[in-house]
């Protein structure tokens, strides 16, 4: 079995592969929320208590393959592999096979996410893609039908701005992220939502209307990360939605370096 660990701003997020089939989604799923102030130990405690509580024995593992975006937390989950589960874990890096051509001016500062949600995207549905990442920041990449990878745009994500909304100002609150009937807000709470939900959805739309043109048009549409779900219904242009898009990828680029 393989398990997959993305470690992302907000979530590290775990995937185990039962199968050797890159193209299939993972097995089982964990999210943990990132914080770099834990050890080494105290991440081990937590995903032990997770597989034990879905009868995942350790000795099953027999690779894992790491992206992460968070360099404190990198070592630290190195570490744990190599303690916990005795395994030299595969840490994605733009000089490795990916299944793309990375033509970012310079490749090492793509985010290795980055890299391996487009590697997913190009293996699962093809090019050109254009990939909306709607996570702690909101990425889009675009990768060509020949499987280069151009670059993107990097937006705050939804869930940034509600936040600097709310400690930014003395007088806005927090509000559930849902989209509301109407654009012109009759009360706070409503003016807030359509700011963030109808605001971005806007935001999202001219991007990818935008990365389109320019990857010469008819590319597929692949939202994933967190608020994905929440966003696809006001947003409309998805082909598809995959939130185990990072995971899949790291499958795959494990075994084209295995």
């Amino acid at each position: 079995m393989l398990l997959a660990i993305d470690i992302g701003n907000s979530n590290i997020t775990v995937g185990l592969f039962k199968k050797d089939d890159v193209n299939s989604a993972p097995d089982i799923t964990w999210r943990l929320a990132t914080d770099t102030s834990k050890i080494t130990d105290d991440y081990s405690i937590a995903i032990n208590q997770l597989m034990i509580h879905k009868g995942v024995d350790i000795c099953d593992i027999s690779a894992i393959s790491i992206c992460s975006v968070v360099p404190p937390l990198t070592t630290v989950f190195v570490e744990l592999c190599e303690r916990f589960f005795s395994i030299k874990p595969l840490v994605v890096t733009s000089e490795m096979n990916t299944g793309i051509n990375i033509l970012y001016d310079n490749p090492s500062d793509v985010g290795t996410d980055r890299i391996v949600d487009s590697a997913a995207a190009l293996r699962l549905y093809g090019g050109p893609v254009v990939i909306v990442d709607m996570g702690t920041a909101i990425v889009f990449d675009a990768i060509t039908k020949n499987g280069d990878y151009l670059g993107g745009a990097i937006a705050p994500g939804i869930a940034i701005a509600a936040d600097a909304l709310f400690h930014s100002t003395s007088q806005l609150r927090r509000v559930e992220l849902v989209a509301p009937r109407t654009a012109i807000g009759t009360n706070t709470v409503h003016a807030i939502q359509s700011g963030l939900m109808l605001g971005y959805s806007d935001l999202i739309k001219g991007m990818v209307k935008r990365f389109e043109a320019e990857l010469g048009g008819n590319a597929k549409i692949i939202g994933t990360g967190g608020l994905s779900r929440i966003m696809a219904t006001e947003v409309k242009i998805f082909d598809i939605v995959n939130i185990d898009l990072t995971l899949q990828g790291l499958h795959l680029i494990y075994n084209f370096n295995s």
